[in-house]
């Protein structure tokens, strides 16, 4: 199907007024096989969008609506949920029970493990769709979501976190092909200041975090506990499984930049034994047997590595890397844009996909050059 014959994806924004959200509304509006035709928002209902946003002015009319999903019915084909966690469980079986199409930002429905989602945040109300949500790690996950002959497509994307994403993208085919020992791995993450949402909090005041640079819930972070389910999942581990040596636990240090968004993760992890001679071009073979047909992640040549400026205001991904041939460690860079390729750009690859549209459509988005 062409794009000039493609039906126009009908979508609703839930939280439109987030960071997040906002990044959804600006997507959506510039889609061409789509047409944004509500949103919604706690705060603002009634207010125009483009009062809240004024840089949307002559770009987007459109009045911020209650969540009042009855409104919704027979106006959508597609919603994504950019709301708090817990507040997505409630809404998503409404809409999926009326053949609407959903796609969740919060962790909502990240998790297969029940007791692992519950542990890390709160009971969960509709236990029954995590078994039925995709993760959507859109270059991992594209047959799953897109379907095939034998199996539907995807109805419910849990949508990655923005760590999990810069993180999972250049681990998991290292371990899917044996090439790290899954003991040791150290993620090293450093995200802007937009990560922590468009509330007020006095830890991203302006005064609080300029001129400043720090970790922050080192040990605690409720990320881990969704990369290990999905990095043990491509270990062939399953993750109700009790623990074992070969279980993967990582050790995962965020911390937080002086700068609106953008992010970089730099992992060390050590070459398993399999790994041998010739070790640089070996892992390069494995990036690009499962990249190198992927828009969004570029592999940087040797000796080049990620800078978050080459990747702001993008869905890409960008990947580098160096390997210590004395001690058999490896060093890999990752960069990301935390709003887009971390939560709404992804989202959109992701509806793209759903829909059987090319998952660029409205992404091959160009960073600024300064």
């Amino acid at each position: 199907m062409t794009d000039k014959e493609q039906k126009r994806v009908k979508v609703a924004i839930a939280g439109a007024t987030g960071y997040t959200g906002a990044e959804l509304v600006k997507l959506i509006v510039g889609h061409p096989n789509a047409e944004l035709v509500a949103v919604t928002s706690r705060s603002y209902g009634g207010e125009p969008l483009d009062n809240i946003f004024p840089s949307l002015r002559n770009i987007v009319s459109i009045k911020c609506e209650e969540m009042q999903p009855e409104n919704l019915f027979g106006r959508i084909d597609c919603i994504f949920l950019a709301l708090p966690h817990k507040v997505s469980m409630e809404y998503a079986p409404i809409f999926l029970k009326q053949d609407i199409k959903v796609i969740d930002l919060s962790a909502d429905f990240r998790f297969k493990n029940l007791l692992a989602y519950e542990e890390t945040y709160q009971k969960h109300s509709a236990p029954e769709l995590l078994q039925k949500s995709v993760y959507g790690l859109s270059e991992i996950y594209k047959n799953e979501i897109t379907g095939n002959s034998k199996k539907e497509g995807a109805s419910l994307i849990g949508n990655p976190g923005c760590y999990p994403t810069s993180f999972l993208l250049p681990t998991i085919p290292l371990i899917r092909e044996g090439a790290l020992n899954r003991q040791g791995i150290v993620s090293d993450s450093k995200s802007g200041v937009s990560g922590a949402g468009r509330s007020l909090a006095l830890t991203s005041h302006y005064c609080e975090v300029t001129e400043s640079f720090k970790p922050y819930k080192v040990g605690s972070h409720r990320h881990v506990p969704e990369m290990e389910e999905v990095l043990n999942q491509h270990a062939g581990l399953s993750s109700n499984s009790s623990n074992s040596e070969d279980k993967i636990n990582i050790t995962f240090v965020p911390h937080l930049l002086p700068m609106s968004r953008g992010m970089l993760t730099t992992i060390y992890a050590q070459l398993s034994e399999n790994i041998k001679d010739n070790a640089y071009e070996t892992i390069l073979n494995i990036f690009k047997r499962y990249y190198s047909d992927n828009f969004f992640i570029r592999l940087l040549p040797k000796g080049k590595f990620p800078d978050t400026a080459h990747v702001r205001g993008t869905n890409f991904c960008d990947i580098g890397f160096w390997i210590d041939d004395k001690s058999k460690r490896i060093v890999i860079v990752s960069a990301i844009d935390n709003i887009l390729k971390g939560a709404s750009g992804q989202a959109v690859q992701n509806m793209n996909l759903m829909f059987g549209m090319d998952e660029t459509t409205g992404l091959k988005l160009i960073p600024g050059s300064i």
